[in-house]
């Protein structure tokens, strides 16, 4: 029935346009009648009408899989949900529309987020295309008008796709466009949906990338304590059974510090973060074991505000810089030296700093393997760009490590 309706409706135009032009001829009164040439001019007219009209419906069927008041119009709208900002939605839009097949003069206006172009079906074959290879040009087919306005909204964007003849809408009656507008507003929202699935699905990629490598990780670090920590307990437990001897108090003195680190240093396995607090007692208590091991050659500075022990941190990294200034650089260091623990925040972010006048930086590399790699990654996987970590020589000598993190608050565990 809407295939009948609208061949009715186009002869119907054609009948009235010949109406209107009787009339007319009649208002001039020339005295003849009217001319048989315009009659035959109306009827092959209106017989190419038809014709595009069996075609215009073939084609739509074709594309839309049905025939309804919608699809055969010759000026079509379609609505498109985006799941991004504006500016994203629109230069999504841009490339799609940019995309199409014939399509010419693409303007892009940012400040009204809107893209208009023109598909010009009048294509002009150069000279040296023979007439054989030249595609056969419909003399009654219009240019086709692109226009995409983006509407913003709270997390997402409203595209709004117009595709529509170039001409007044009152030749709709008279001339079908083929579906060419219906097939354009398809491909619109094809295109458009295969870029957001495509984005979407470089987002998930992005992010199982990204927590395998936490779990890479967090499995390094895992791997890293295992290693470390027996020999730590072997030395300070080999200590303590030297000092039950000699020095009884020392002995539990040492053995007491040992229980406040292990206590400190249980794993965290679900990648929470720790505070500077936290972190800062794990270490101190560290330090302690090490200078009644290490005896007059170690000596500890902190100066840490107190503002800036609420600051979160992730865990155990104050913990390897403070082991790498004892280890490679004051340990092998004849009378030994001191470490500085420094910290300032503002409520931009925190900006921690382990000092020792140590060795300082050698040409052997030492003090730049898995422990500060380590570091770094979980620095770029937790901060991305926004933290930073720099080590250097420290005057007058050894070495000074900064770490720099934005501002994150985190409650005390």
């Amino acid at each position: 029935m809407a295939s009948i309706r609208f061949l009715a409706r186009l002869i119907a135009a054609w009948v009235a346009a010949l109406c209107v032009l009787l009339v007319c001829w009649g208002t001039l009164d020339i005295g003849h009648d009217f001319p048989a040439i315009f009659t035959l001019i109306w009827f092959v007219g209106l017989l190419l009408a038809l014709g595009r009209g069996v075609s215009h419906l073939y084609r739509v069927r074709t594309i839309a899989g049905r025939i309804d008041p919608e699809t055969v119009a010759n000026r079509q709208r379609r609505r498109v949900e985006v799941p991004y900002g504006a500016e994203e939605t629109l230069d999504l839009v841009e490339s799609v529309v940019r995309g199409l097949p014939e399509i010419q003069d693409v303007s892009a206006a940012r400040g009204g987020l809107q893209v208009r172009g023109t598909i010009r079906h009048a294509v002009v074959e150069p000279a040296s295309v023979p007439l054989r290879k030249r595609r056969p040009h419909d003399p009654f087919q219009r240019n086709t008008r692109i226009a995409a306005s983006v509407v913003p909204g709270e997390g997402a964007c409203t595209v709004l796709f117009v595709c529509e003849p170039d001409s007044g809408a009152w030749t709709d009656w008279f001339n079908p466009d083929g579906g060419v507008s219906l097939e354009y507003a398809e491909t619109l929202v094809r295109a458009l949906t295969q870029r957001i699935n495509e984005r979407r699905n470089r987002e998930r990629a992005d992010a199982r990338q990204t927590s395998m490598e936490k779990e890479l990780t967090a499995a390094q670090l895992s791997l890293l304590q295992a290693q470390v920590e027996p020999h730590f307990l072997y030395n300070t437990l080999a200590s303590a059974q030297e000092l039950v001897r000699t020095d009884p108090a020392r002995a539990d003195k040492m053995l007491g510090y040992l229980i406040d680190y292990l206590r400190r240093s249980l794993p965290r396995t679900d990648g929470s973060l720790s505070t500077v607090g936290q972190e800062l007692e794990r270490s101190t208590a560290w330090l302690e074991i090490m200078q009644l091991r290490m005896g007059g050659r170690l000596t500890v500075h902190v100066d840490v505000p107190e503002a800036c022990l609420v600051y979160a941190m992730p865990s155990m990294m104050l913990q390897t810089l403070v082991e790498n200034a004892i280890k490679h650089g004051l340990e092998p260091k004849p009378g030994g030296g001191g470490v500085w623990i420094r910290a300032a925040c503002d409520p931009t972010g925190l900006s921690l700093t382990v000092a020792d006048d140590g060795m300082g930086l050698r040409m052997d590399g030492t003090g730049s393997g898995i422990g500060l790699k380590n570091l770094r990654e979980r620095l770029r996987l937790t901060y991305g760009n926004a933290a930073s970590f720099a080590i250097g020589n420290n005057f007058p000598n050894g070495v000074a490590a900064t770490i720099t993190l934005p501002m994150t608050e985190a409650t005390r565990a």
